[in-house]
C-alpha cells in the first residue's frame, strides 16, 4: 500500500513515494521512500500517523539520526517526556540512552508498555539503534489488539470495566540504585511517579479498538479482585498477550528506526548477546489519560 492511496486531494508529492509494507498479519510494516533525515511536510507526518494507528509500529531503514534530528522528528508527534531514570544525551534531555553490556545488563528484557506508571502514557516512542551487536539484541513488539480480540466474549465482559494499578517501583525497584547519587536520583522520581490506576481494557482514541492495557513491566495488582484472583488473571493476560500469532520480531541494523504505537503495543528487548554492547536512543511522545 502507499501512504498516498485514500487522499488524491493531498498536495505533498512526496507521499505519492512512500510504502508501507506489513510484516506480519497483525502488527507491523517497513516504510520506504523517505528520507528521516530530513524536515517532514505536516501532510506526510499526518500520514505517518495514520499508518502507526493501523500498523502499529512502522520500520524504516537506514536513517542515521542525529540526536538533535531525532528529538526533531518525535517531537513532531507530540510533545515528549523526560525520563525519571534513564540517562540522557548531553544538551537533548528529551534523548535517552540505553547502553545495554556486560557491565549494565538491559532491564528490558520483559513484555512492557513504555511508562504506564504515569496517568497521561506515551502515545508513541522513536527508537534509533546505534551500536548493534554481531549477533542477538532483536526487539519483539506484540499487538493489544489482536490479543483482546482473541480472547472469548465472557472474559472480554469479566475484564471491561476493571482498572489496574501500575507502578514505578516494579521495574525500577530501590536495590538497582546503590550509589549516593542514584539512590537520591530515585527517591526523586519515586516521589514524583506514586501508583496510578489505569483501565485493564483501553479504548484506542483514533481508531476506537479496544485493546489489553496491562503489562508485566509495571502493572501489580487489578482492582476490585482478590489478590489471587488478580495474581491469576493478570498472569494469565501477560502470558496471553504474547503469543507468536499477535507479534513479530525486528532484527536491528545500524541506522534503523523504529516507531511504536504505545496505546496499543507492548515488546520485549531480548537479553542474548552478551558480552557484546548494544545502544540504541529513544525519544518518547507523551499521549492523553487511558479509559
Amino acid at each position: 500500500m502507499t501512504l498516498f492511496e485514500g487522499n488524491p486531494a493531498m498536495p505533498d508529492t512526496l507521499l505519492q513515494s512512500l510504502t508501507v509494507t506489513p510484516i506480519s498479519p497483525a502488527i507491523g510494516a517497513v516504510v520506504t521512500g523517505l528520507d528521516l533525515t530530513r524536515p517532514l511536510s505536516q501532510e506526510t507526518v499526518a500520514a505517518l500517523d495514520r499508518a502507526l494507528v493501523e500498523r502499529q509500529v512502522l520500520f524504516f531503514e537506514n536513517q542515521p539520526l542525529t540526536p538533535r534530528q531525532h528529538r526533531d522528528l518525535a517531537a513532531r508527534f507530540g510533545d515528549l517526556h523526560i525520563h525519571p531514570i534513564y540517562p540522557r544525551v548531553p544538551d537533548q534531555p528529551e534523548i535517552i540512552v540505553l547502553d545495554t553490556h556486560a557491565e549494565n545488563p538491559t532491564d528490558n528484557d520483559n513484555w512492557h508498555t513504555d511508562v504506564t506508571f504515569i496517568r497521561t502514557p506515551p502515545k508513541a516512542a522513536v527508537l534509533s539503534a546505534k551500536l548493534i551487536p554481531p549477533g542477538g539484541g532483536d526487539t519483539l513488539w506484540a499487538s493489544s489488539f489482536a490479543a483482546y480480540e482473541a480472547l472469548s466474549e465472557p472474559f472480554k465482559r469479566l475484564l471491561d470495566g476493571l482498572r489496574a494499578v501500575h507502578d514505578f517501583e516494579k521495574s525500577f525497584p530501590p536495590g538497582r540504585f546503590a550509589t549516593p547519587e542514584a539512590a537520591a536520583d530515585w527517591q526523586r522520581a519515586r516521589a514524583a511517579n506514586p501508583p496510578v490506576e489505569h483501565p485493564v481494557v483501553r479504548t484506542h482514541p483514533v481508531s476506537g479498538r479496544r485493546g489489553l492495557f496491562v503489562n508485566e513491566g509495571f502493572t501489580t495488582r487489578i482492582l476490585g479482585l482478590g489478590q489471587k484472583e488478580s495474581d491469576a488473571v493478570l498472569r494469565f493476560l501477560f502470558e496471553h498477550a504474547s503469543k507468536p500469532e499477535f507479534t513479530l520480531r525486528w532484527r536491528w541494523k545500524v541506522g534503523d528506526l523504529a516507531i511504536w504505537d504505545n496505546r496499543s503495543t507492548q515488546h520485549y528487548a531480548v537479553n542474548d548477546y552478551l558480552p557484546h554492547r548494544r545502544i540504541v536512543h529513544r525519544a518518547t511522545v507523551l499521549g492523553d489519560q487511558p479509559y
